[in-house]
């Protein structure tokens, strides 16, 4: 199977590489993507918003002759759902990766901005349950490997238009919730609780892991994303 694998914000192509690896073995074939503006400046990222990441990644699909399942990880996941969005007849599965389908008209999050675009915020930024399996060693390396986000992408809100996006199988990969702790923190979510329930094929997982997990589990990660893709 043909996987998009859609890093988080300040990630690229190569965050995916202990996870790439391990599902060419299992015989897929994991494609995955740098969006667009990832490091560059202020003024030359200053029109990328999350519709052109959907774009780039919707292309990424198109690229592929047959169904595709689409893996997004952390904010990855706003642009996973907006290729469900857009290409509901072309993806067989989106699976999520520590983070749950968004809401219609609902950003990433927000984080401050330094010279028009977002800066990673380094690793102590983050809670303690984020990142508690991340050693020094791994946090060292992976840091390197980052850089600054368009400054637009994270706030901006996901349009999504076609319910035909809610046919399409769905798996949740989530850190440290099985389903019936992430229905209860849905409650809590509105909106995001109706898309959710909306989904007609959801599926939820415990990886048992920070919010990391290509980082610090990658043979756990690509075993539950091979499990998925073959359901």
């Amino acid at each position: 199977m043909d996987i998009i694998l859609i890093p988080g914000l300040w990630l690229d192509a190569s965050s995916w590489n202990d996870v790439s690896r391990l599902l060419e073995q299992k015989g897929h074939r994991p494609r995955p993507l740098t969006l667009p503006g990832l490091g560059g400046s202020g003024a030359e990222t200053a029109g990328i918003s999350i519709a052109e990441w959907v774009d780039a990644a919707s292309s990424a699909v198109d690229a592929v002759d047959g169904p595709v399942v689409v893996v997004g990880h952390s904010g990855g996941g706003n642009v996973a759902w907006g290729v469900a969005d857009a290409r509901p007849e072309r993806v067989a599965r989106v699976i999520f990766v520590d983070t749950v389908p968004p809401a219609p008209g609902f950003g990433i999050n927000e984080f401050e901005l330094t010279d028009g675009v977002v800066p990673f915020p380094g690793w102590d930024f983050f809670p303690s349950g984020d990142v508690y399996d991340l050693d020094a060693a791994t946090r060292a390396r992976t840091a390197s490997l980052t850089a600054s986000v368009p400054g637009r992408v994270p706030a901006d809100p996901i349009e999504l238009s076609d319910t035909a996006r809610h046919r399409v199988p769905v798996t949740l990969l989530m850190g440290s919730m099985d389903r019936d702790e992430l229905e209860k923190e849905l409650e809590n979510w509105g909106p995001f609780a109706h898309e959710f329930h909306a989904i007609a094929d959801a599926e939820v997982a415990r990886i048992g892991s920070g919010h990391w997990p290509q980082f610090s589990a990658p043979q756990r990660l690509a075993q539950l994303i091979d499990e998925a893709v073959r359901r």
